[in-house]
């Protein structure tokens, strides 16, 4: 079957194979068949190892498609469902399962250090152990979350990462309050979802920050009320909130530097959400007494910072409801043999979303 794969993390292209297997199926597995899958900024973080995952490995994470086989012990599941991908599935056992903080349990990350595919040359990891740029994965049941049948697999992808994580972090972890002011610092995919959590969560005033252009008027179409290159979100503080600063901020970028910069544009008192997933050896400093004496909260999220199948149940809701807009996220469709062309307009800035049609 046909997958893309990176060989040596480090390198910025994938090379389209037709000699990959999908392997590891047996009990508690399931057989995916992708049909569509998104292309997210941690598929590029992990290519260069900003993200850590072994190689050679398939990037992906953000998939949806059909069931074509399950595996003994498996229930709720059967051949011909529709499914999204859910990379980081709970036990429901271990003791952040048992505390209700399913989005931190490890059990998926677990599945990292397993190939579940291979080449004649060896073994091929799956990203976070899912690898959707392929058209057939192995996967544990509980990455398969079934889905509506009226939801097209390209939006299903979306949920499955993007629009769950930034949704989520308004939603779950910030708790965006009505009337609010949100500063938004990177308007990618998730940041862009963000953006949709605050207006959904009634806030007032939504700036979103990035220095490419055309991010920026799409921020504009998905609810912020004015969006500003970098260099001018002092500006923006200054006449939006007086000077003091907003009362939330989200950094979706998963830099120490833009953390920086969030936590400065940050009121006191006032709450930042740090969506962006960073490098282990990127490091965000405060100094104490700015600590104590701002009282600003820094919140993680991490996939959104709730019940990951919840999250997927209320962002369809939503969607049904016309309440937030997914169909116009995906600005770029292609093929698989077009993949490394999709990854270079990620990294411009040029495409917000591109679905990969399998």
């Amino acid at each position: 079957m046909r997958a893309a794969v990176l060989h040596e993390i480090g390198q910025d292209k994938l090379e389209v194979l037709d000699d990959v297997e999908a392997v590891g199926f047996g009990p508690g597995k399931v057989k995916l068949r992708i049909r569509a899958t998104g292309l997210c900024h941690s598929d590029v973080s992990a290519m260069s190892g900003v993200l850590p995952q072994p190689a050679p490995f398939i990037p992906g994470h953000e998939g949806a498609g059909e069931v074509l086989d399950v595996g003994d012990g498996v229930t709720g599941l059967s051949a011909g469902d529709r499914v999204l991908v859910c990379w980081l599935p709970a036990c429901g056992a271990c003791a952040a399962c048992r505390r209700g903080q399913t989005q931190l349990c490890l059990a998926g990350f677990m599945n990292a250090g397993t190939p579940n595919f291979k080449r004649p040359g060896g073994d091929v990891f799956g990203f976070a152990g899912t690898g959707t740029f392929t058209e057939e994965v192995v996967v544990d049941a509980g990455c398969a979350v079934p889905i509506p049948d009226d939801v097209p697999f390209e939006i299903a992808a979306l949920i499955g990462c993007g629009v769950t994580t930034g949704l989520g972090a308004a939603i779950n972890t910030a708790q965006v309050q009505a009337g609010s002011s949100v500063a938004v610092i990177g308007c990618g995919g998730v940041g862009i979802s963000t953006v949709q959590g605050a207006r959904v969560q009634g806030a007032a005033q939504i700036v979103a920050v990035d220095p490419v252009a055309s991010r920026r008027e799409a921020a504009l179409r998905f609810g912020a009320t004015e969006a500003v290159p970098p260099d001018e979100l002092a500006d923006a503080k200054q006449r939006i909130t007086g000077g003091e600063g907003f009362d939330y901020v989200f950094e979706v970028v998963g830099k120490s530097a833009t953390a920086r910069t969030a936590y400065e544009n940050t009121r006191r008192g006032g709450t930042l959400c740090i969506v962006g997933a960073g490098a282990m050896d990127d490091h965000f400093q405060v100094n104490m007494f700015e600590l104590f004496f701002d009282e600003k909260r820094i919140l993680p999220s991490m996939y959104g910072g709730g019940d990951v199948l919840r999250s997927y149940e209320r962002a369809i809701a939503l969607w049904r409801a016309g309440r937030i807009d997914l169909e116009s996220m995906i600005t770029h469709r292609v093929q698989l043999a077009e993949i490394n062309d999709a990854l270079g307009q990620m990294r411009t800035g040029e495409a917000l979303r591109t679905c990969i049609e399998l």
